[in-house]
Parts: structure tokens; sequence; C-alpha cells
């Protein structure tokens, strides 16, 4: 990047860091609906620094790429931000070696804008990232999900979002009147009491897709970032998105089954401190019954943002009739 020194996001992470300069900074990538940018950047020092720098600076109108253009859509993602900020501030530091996340290293928040700097994954062994993953890799970030899920139960989602999901259904009602399907659309209330109405409660990554999680190129734990939308939740919504994220139908067909078991040996082991057997039986059972609710939930949003999109498709497809035939 040019004249890195009198570049502000560079300028206001030196100052939020007390460094006197940027040795080197190159942009990561920018922001959904030109909210800010991420930067990757080595702040100058005794010991040079490589540290991530998240800048969320919200325009005055913004410029949805599906064209949905609304205050609902602005205020939902500004306080997405701030849900983010709150999660590392008071949760992080409980997710361990197994559920990695990246150290906060400074923050600071004013007049709706938010600057985070955290420590550089690449250079703490999670430099691969992923669009199509291993199946050693897949089950990698299931027990992640697992180890994440496992640690949060029964926590209540106090200053994140009530119900995690950037899907959530109380938070798109424009996406809703958009579905075309009218038995979707009306069962859409039903299909997420079924989800927000289970007894095992965790919280949820909300937006766990295979990008979102970082990988050592040797294989190994993950660890997971984007954390806007965490929130209260059955952990199968955080399952079922996930695997539409790194699989297609065919993929889904014959893997799913052997994954979901996967997560929940996963799951078991991380949960054997905290649950007695008759309560992991009763998580399990429940939970495995609302796979299918899972993805009927994200696929009635799709249905509404982009009926066109690739994750609707016929897997998704059929685990949302079998949603809706059980209800």
């Amino acid at each position: 990047m040019k004249d890195l020194a009198t570049h502000p996001v560079a300028q206001q992470a030196c100052a939020l860091l007390g460094s006197d300069g940027v040795l080197d900074c190159e942009l990561i990538q920018q922001l959904w609906s030109g909210y800010g940018a991420i930067y990757r950047m080595v702040m100058e020092g005794p010991s040079p620094t490589p540290v991530v720098v998240k800048s969320v600076a919200p325009p005055s109108r913004s410029t949805h790429p599906r064209g949905w253009n609304t205050d609902l859509s602005h205020q939902r993602k500004l306080r997405s931000y701030g849900v983010e900020r709150h999660w590392y501030l008071h949760y992080a530091s409980r997710t361990g070696d197994s559920a990695r996340v990246p150290t906060l290293v400074a923050e600071s928040c004013s007049d709706k804008q938010w600057l985070f700097v955290f420590e550089d994954l690449n250079h703490t062994g999670f430099s691969a990232r992923r669009q199509r993953a291993s199946p050693t890799e897949i089950r990698a970030c299931l027990s992640w999900l697992a180890s994440f899920h496992a640690t949060f139960l029964g926590q209540e989602p106090d200053g994140l979002w009530p119900v995690g999901t950037y899907w959530h259904l109380d938070t798109r009602p424009d996406e809703l009147r958009a579905v075309a399907d009218a038995r979707l659309r009306e069962a859409a209330p039903l299909i997420d009491a079924r989800l927000n109405g289970c007894r095992y409660q965790t919280l949820v990554h909300g937006d766990a897709k295979i990008a979102n999680f970082c990988l050592p190129p040797q294989g190994g734990p993950v660890a997971a970032v984007d954390f806007q939308y965490v929130g209260g939740g059955c952990g199968m919504k955080d399952v079922a998105y996930f695997l539409s994220s790194c699989l297609d139908p065919s993929e889904l067909e014959q893997r799913a089954g052997p994954y979901l078991n996967h997560y929940f040996a996963a799951l078991g082991t991380h949960a054997a401190t905290r649950l007695s057997a008759a309560a992991w039986t009763e998580l399990e059972t429940e939970w495995r019954s609302l796979y299918t609710f899972a993805w009927a939930d994200f696929y009635r949003f799709l249905s509404g943002w982009s009926p066109q999109h690739w994750k609707i498709d016929t897997y998704s497809a059929r685990m949302t009739q079998e949603a809706l035939a059980s209800l």
C-alpha cells in the first residue's frame, strides 16, 4: 500500500498500539456493503509485530450487492459490530485451544466507528484458507464447532444477539415477505420456534462458513474469525450452515451423516464434564431432531434474499421438505 505512514487506518492503529509506524500493510478484503476493510500490518518496534486490523467505518448509505439497502439492514450491520466487540471483550477468552479465536490486541469504538487490532493468525500457524476443504479439514472445523458449543452450553447471550445467525427470522422481515413459496413463508415462524424452543441452548458462531475458518497447512485444530452474529441458539444451525458452505448436494447426500456423527462424538467428549450421561443423551436426541429445521431455517432466508443462490439445491430442498412435513 502506498503512503503507509499517512494512511488513516495505519495511523489509527499506530496510535492505538503506541507504535512509531507501519513497516508493511496490505488489504486483505473489503467488508460487506462498503462498511470498511481488513488489513494485514507489521507494526514498527524493537520486534516488528504482525497484526490484522479490522476497520469499520459505515457509509452514510449502504450499497448492498443484492439490493437490500434498507435502514433495517443498516441498523442490523451496525449492531453486529457492537456485538462482535462485546464478544471479544467478554467471551472470547473462554474458548481455549480446541476452539481457537484470534486474540484481540486492542480496540476502539466511537461514533459508530470500530477499530479492532487482532493477532495475525497467519503467524501463529493458521495460514491456510479454503473454499473447498478435504474431509480431514471438514472434520477439524466440525470439531471446532463442537468445542465452541460445549463451552457455551446454557450460556445466556448477554450483550450478544438473543438469537444468533445473520439470517435469524426476526431480523429478516423483508426477506421473508419475498419468499415465493407460501407454505414455507407461513411455516417460517414455526421453524424458528422449534429451534428457539429447544431445551439445550448454547452460543452459535452465526456465520460459520468454511471461509471463516483459518487452518494449519499441515493439518490439526483450526481457528475461526468473524463474530458479528454470535448469539444464542441450537448448535445445529452452525453445523448445517457450515456443511452448506463446503459440500455440494451429492457430497451432502453421501457424507452429511458421517460428518454429523463426527460432530456429535466431538461434542460428547467436550461436554462430558458438563452434562450427565442422561442429559447428554437428551441433548443429542434433541439436536439431531432439529438438523432438518436448521436447514429449513437457512433455506427460508435464501429463498427470499437470493432465490437463485447456489446453496438452494436438491439437498437443502429435501431437508426443508422433511422439516415442513414434521411440523
